[in-house]
């Protein structure tokens, strides 16, 4: 059996606004999304930040995104493929996790957080469904921190496995932003 593929090479060299615009776009879903797709065909997609502020279900990703002064970078063409936490997948974590990150001596490792959510390029839910099939069940997918996320289905569903074991659905796939793709998951992924 073939080894799963690397979606970015491991000695992939982002840039720091690269990294930084990536980490900013972390995510978007709701009863929202229907009404962005509506408008994106009289105007043009907004951005990925754009899209979770207007969404009223990713308030905490929004807050985040704040926290580690990263709503600037938007304007960075990307494209970038973006795993996007919502609210609810936020609370599932530890009591605590989410208020200790935002805190502005934990800087870092919230972007680090962030960019562990986003891949470079436009990966479509068909193209990670075609690399999974591909590689024997799953693809191992490097993200702009450096981490590694697999991805297997489920049935239908496409199931992200963090460093730590952790798996998660994605919910809603192939929101379509000006810099990328977005794919709505129910939990966040936390590296090692």
């Amino acid at each position: 059996m073939e080894k799963p593929m690397t979606v970015i090479p491991k000695n992939f060299k982002t840039s720091l606004l690269a990294g930084l615009a990536a980490a900013a776009t972390l995510g978007m879903a709701s009863p929202a999304l229907a009404d962005h797709h509506a408008a994106s065909d009289m105007q043009s997609d907004p951005t990925i930040v754009e899209i979770a502020m207007s969404t009223g279900v990713h308030e905490t990703l929004v807050t985040a995104v704040k926290a580690a002064d990263l709503v600037d970078t938007l304007s960075n063409s990307g494209p970038f493929t973006v795993f996007a936490p919502t609210d609810t997948a936020f609370a599932k974590l530890p009591d605590g996790t989410v208020a200790t990150l935002v805190q502005p001596a934990n800087k870092g490792q919230l972007t680090g957080v962030l960019t562990y959510h986003a891949v470079q390029g436009a990966v479509s839910s068909s193209d990670l469904v075609a690399l999974i099939n591909q590689h024997g069940g799953s693809a191992t997918i490097t993200t702009l921190s450096g981490g590694e996320l697999t991805a297997r289905l489920s049935g239908d569903t496409i199931v992200i496995t963090d460093a730590a074991g952790r798996a998660t659905a994605v919910t809603n796939a192939d929101v379509s932003a000006a810099n990328g793709v977005i794919h709505v998951t129910d939990g966040v992924f936390l590296p090692g």
